[in-house]
């Protein structure tokens, strides 16, 4: 059989170049896929953190705070408006023209100081006609006293003459037709004295009738001059000399500086212990920085069904000469102090399904707990009658709304710089 031998292989350099680079080219691209490997893990493990930690599956950052024992001050807040307690509309009775106006607005006045004053037209004269008619009366009343005179008188004497003729009719001296001519004299006195006395008595009564008219002319022509009704403070100058105005159309307004006071409107919800005598604090919009004193003095009994609130009457302790009327007031009522009890934050108490309840930190987890409130504070805390024992953690604040189990993450505050 034919041997074959080998060859020793001939050496071939361009062979050799292209093995060199075949593995310098293999080396870069296992290099490259671990450095890609190793970033793509890195970035998993990036988002998995982001998610854990400011991601959807991030726990919730709260605030806690701890159920504590102490006494509050309560006490009752409203907005209200400064009012007059005694005001006074000045116009006139009937209608007519304004013929001068005396005062103007800021004016200081007296009781029955002369304001203004109505054109009387022709008052004047009907006071006249009637004073006349009163002359005229007082006449015929004297002239009604001497007829009932001269009839008391023709009476006397007719009664006289019957008296003396019945004597001598009875020892027939006369005949009876004399005594009757006698008796029938003194009949016809007798009615004219009645008749005189008549008279009298008419001209009294009409003198009465005509005096009452003209008192109450004078009424009028006195209701023409609008005078001050009490000491005061004219606010409002509604016409001018020349108009001409209805009755009880005001010409103009006063009001007594002495009787302000604040009218405020109060939650009906957090009006328990509104009563009259309670201590008040006032704010004025125009006085910020100067809080005045004063006292609750009317509380109405009728509330307002459609806001819901109360509406109570606040009197200053000393008179407010700088509040204006229908100024703006923050008014706080201070209540008395309350007894030894469990206190919470309001910010803390949360409705759920329709109770009211704080959700309580147990074992690191939020567990809605059901609690009885009591009165609470303007400061912001409320008290705690039932459902929490002093000590136990309550979440004050929370980045969003809990549910039962929910992870969180408890800090001191929600915002950076803020107080928890």
């Amino acid at each position: 059989p034919r041997r074959f031998h080998h060859l020793p292989a001939r050496h071939c350099p361009q062979r050799d170049t292209l093995s060199r680079k075949h593995t310098m080219n293999r080396q870069p691209v296992f290099l490259r896929r671990i450095g890609f490997s190793a970033l793509g893990v890195a970035l998993v493990a990036a988002l998995a953190f982001v998610a854990l930690r400011t991601g959807p599956l991030a726990p919730v950052k709260v605030t806690v705070t701890s159920v504590q024992e102490g006494t509050l001050n309560p006490a009752l807040f409203g907005i209200g408006t400064v009012e007059a307690r005694r005001s006074w509309m000045v116009g006139p009775t009937v209608a007519g023209r304004v013929l001068s106006v005396r005062v103007d607005v800021g004016d200081v006045v007296k009781a029955g100081q002369l304001l203004a004053e109505m054109d009387p037209v022709d008052l004047d004269q009907r006071l006249t006609a009637l004073d006349a008619a009163l002359a005229r009366a007082s006449s015929t009343q004297a002239a009604a006293q001497a007829q009932v005179a001269d009839a008391t008188a023709r009476r006397e004497l007719a009664a006289i003459n019957a008296k003396r003729n019945q004597d001598l009719a009875a020892q027939h001296f006369i005949s009876a037709g004399a005594l009757e001519g006698r008796l029938q004299e003194k009949a016809s006195a007798d009615a004219a004295l009645q008749a005189a006395q008549a008279n009298l008595s008419g001209t009294a009564q009409d003198i009465t009738r005509q005096k009452a008219e003209r008192a109450a002319l004078q009424q009028q022509r006195g209701n023409v001059r609008l005078l001050a009704p009490a000491d005061g403070v004219v606010t409002s100058r509604d016409a001018e000399a020349g108009s001409t105005v209805v009755a009880g159309q005001p010409v103009l307004r006063l009001l007594d500086p002495a009787s302000l006071w604040v009218r405020v409107r109060i939650d009906q919800g957090r009006s328990a212990g509104l009563v009259s005598g309670l201590k008040a604090r006032i704010v004025l919009r125009s006085q910020p920085q100067a809080p005045l004193q004063g006292q609750v003095a009317r509380v109405e009994l009728l509330a307002d069904a459609v806001t819901e609130e109360r509406t109570a009457h606040i009197a200053f302790a000393a008179p407010a000469m700088a509040a204006a009327v229908g100024e703006l007031a923050e008014v706080e009522l201070q209540l008395p102090e309350t007894a030894a009890a469990l206190l919470l934050p309001n910010a803390s108490i949360q409705r759920l399904q329709g109770q009211t309840g704080v959700w309580l930190l147990s074992e690191g987890k939020p567990v809605f707990t059901p609690v009885r409130l009591g009165t609470s504070s303007l400061d912001g805390r409320v008290q705690v009658l039932e459902g929490l024992k002093a000590g136990d953690p309550v979440v004050v604040y929370s980045q969003k709304a809990l549910t039962e189990g929910t992870r969180v993450q408890v800090v001191d505050a929600l915002v950076k710089g803020s107080t928890p």
